[in-house]
């Protein structure tokens, strides 16, 4: 019988999902398995997917919905119930559970990185990935400054039980990025196709003792990161998170309820 996996999210030309599973099932001999994607124009079309696709048993959500898509959902974790923000559904008995496998991937990608004197970040962005960090550095006692277009104007939930302080871009001084030694970019500026973007900071107050973790994995090296590679900061981009992730929700699409 075909098991069918996918992503939804709009536009999804920067997306290694489908490519990361393909090779996975590939490689592990996992038959009569497929991986697609789905881009979504709006999240109205959410609810037509499964009536068109009857195999389909989960699907991973980027961006923009991974707020949008909670309040389609039957059951939530407790995580995606804290941070308001869902990125892996599984289908099981015709209802809907949302999880977040964002945390998973990371705190585990970010860990090797972390030193000592990595007490104070900057979180770039306030969409659903920004949600998912919060909660990670909140768990590891990491105090963090949400940075957005518009100072208090971000999309992080009211009702989520994240600080929702928010910064603009033009109010980030150099003395407050010197301050922040982990920086972590969850906005898309930088993703392909758009490689000669990156988030508007005084990047010439970077230090060696700085840490930049940008989500985006397409490119590989961003702008943001080479900007910080400059300054002798160390660098990561979201590529093993992505993986991290995505192999945290195969394990939920296969366990059992």
């Amino acid at each position: 019988m075909l098991r069918q996996f996918g992503l939804i999210g709009f536009p999804l030309t920067h997306s290694f999902s489908q490519k990361f599973f393909t090779q996975k099932f590939l490689q592990e001999n996992i038959a009569s398995t497929t991986y697609d994607n789905f881009p979504i124009a709006s999240i109205d079309a959410f609810p037509s997917l499964w009536t068109e696709h009857p195999h389909l048993e989960g699907l991973n959500v980027t961006i923009p919905y991974k707020k949008e898509v909670i309040s389609f959902l039957q059951h939530t974790s407790p995580v995606v119930e804290a941070i308001k923000a869902c990125n892996c559904i599984r289908k099981y008995n015709n209802e809907l559970y949302g999880y977040n496998t964002d945390v998973i991937g990371f705190e585990k990608s970010l860990m090797p990185f972390l030193k000592p004197h990595h007490t104070h970040a900057l979180i770039l962005g306030t969409g659903g990935a920004a949600a998912a960090v919060q909660w990670v550095l909140e768990k590891l006692h990491i105090t963090y400054q949400l940075v957005s277009r518009n100072s208090n104007g971000n999309r992080i939930e009211a009702n989520s039980s994240l600080d929702t302080n928010t910064i603009a871009y033009d109010q980030l001084t150099p003395s407050l990025v010197e301050a922040h030694t982990l920086i972590i970019n969850t906005s898309p500026l930088g993703m392909y196709p758009s490689t000669d973007k990156a988030p508007p900071i005084p990047y010439e107050a970077l230090t060696p003792k700085h840490h930049l973790y940008d989500l985006i994995y397409n490119p590989e090296k961003t702008l943001f990161m080479k900007n910080g590679i400059e300054k002798g900061a160390t660098v990561q981009n979201g590529l093993e998170m992505l993986h991290l992730q995505a192999e945290a929700s195969w394990t939920i699409w296969n366990s059992k309820m």
